[in-house]
């Protein structure tokens, strides 16, 4: 925890240090991607025609596959309607994704790449953007078919349960309640490794220039070991991002609603949440780079010739307690 906390501590400092450009121009290339997050609190879940669709789609293909009705589970209807809403929010903002979130993850690299040598110039920054985009864009390719593999590997899971229970003819409500809940766990835990694993190799690549698999490889030898502490920088980033949404569903979408208008005052307000919205992701990206150089402090990864030499401190003590270090190269 204490760990955890230095390193949070480091962002925010190099975030002061940058004020100015992550403020100017940072933020601003993420502002249209947090806009696109939060504006779709403006239609509800239950009147958008996409949503309906996939779920309906959803649902018919966990009927087939033995999966319990949503009508005689509760919380699998629950998880139905939680995953058709993030695939339709997600269908929604790749757009935006794709093209300034990953600009503006590129500008936060740079920036930290070079702290001292920065060049604020448009040339520079246009150069940099070319460079560090192809490769973010790889990797982000790359980290979303990572995490539908954790979900898919998850479903095929419960697909197996719930086959096993029903063979048994354990069919009972509390047997199903209990097998939706252990999924649920399990489901969690996945999408929850995939997520941390792709947000490393964002910073893999960012700082090191490499994209797609490599940098998702790198990103797994590098966390091995520090799940825990990845987890608890994740939390108060994804605690604060939640907030805003809150906050703009408080502020912004009930004033909406009951008012059937949005007022200029109203607007602005909006927009100055959906910037706060955008520093926070500039925190994030911050974080994911300085745990990536605190993890590369005892993890070496070069790529020299197309093989991938991977070199790792192991410290052992013996019978007379002196400590040994062992170096260990793996090549493909």
């Amino acid at each position: 925890m204490g760990f955890s906390g230095k390193i949070l501590r480091r962002s925010v400092h190099s975030f002061l240090q940058n004020y100015h450009y992550f403020t100017s121009v940072s933020a601003f290339l993420a502002l249209p991607f947090s806009v696109s997050v939060l504006s779709q609190a403006f239609v509800p879940s239950s009147s958008s025609s996409l949503f309906t669709q996939i779920s309906f789609r959803l649902t018919t293909l966990f009927d087939a596959a033995g999966f319990p009705s949503s009508s005689s589970s509760q919380m699998f209807a629950l998880f139905i309607d939680k995953a058709s809403e993030t695939i339709a929010s997600s269908i929604f903002t790749l757009p935006f994704t794709l093209t300034l979130f990953i600009i503006a993850k590129a500008s936060i690299f740079y920036a930290l790449k070079q702290p001292h040598k920065r060049d604020s110039s448009a040339f520079s920054l246009t150069s940099m953007m070319i460079s560090l985009y192809k490769p973010l864009l790889k990797t982000c390719i790359s980290g979303s078919l990572l995490i539908f593999s954790a979900i898919s590997t998850s479903y095929c899971l419960m697909f197996f349960a719930f086959g096993v229970i029903e063979g048994l003819d354990y069919t009972s409500p509390n047997t199903l309640f209990l097998v939706t809940a252990c999924g649920a766990v399990v489901f969690s835990v996945l999408l929850a490794n995939a997520l941390i694993i792709s947000n490393m190799a964002m910073a893999v690549s960012g700082m090191e220039g490499h994209g797609g698999y490599l940098a998702i490889l790198k990103a797994c030898v590098l966390i091995r070991g520090r799940i825990s502490m990845a987890l608890l920088l994740a939390l108060p980033m994804n605690m604060s991002l939640a907030a805003i949404e809150a906050l703009f569903q408080f502020r912004i979408v009930r004033a909406y609603r009951v008012g059937g208008k949005i007022e200029p005052s109203t607007a602005l307000e909006a927009i100055f949440i959906a910037y706060l919205y955008s520093i926070f992701i500039v925190l994030d990206t911050i974080v994911a780079s300085l745990f990536y150089k605190s993890c590369k402090k005892r993890s070496w990864i070069n790529d020299e010739e197309g093989k991938l030499l991977v070199r790792i401190e192991i410290s052992e003590k013996d019978n007379n307690e002196f400590e040994r270090t062992k170096n260990f190269e793996e090549l493909p």
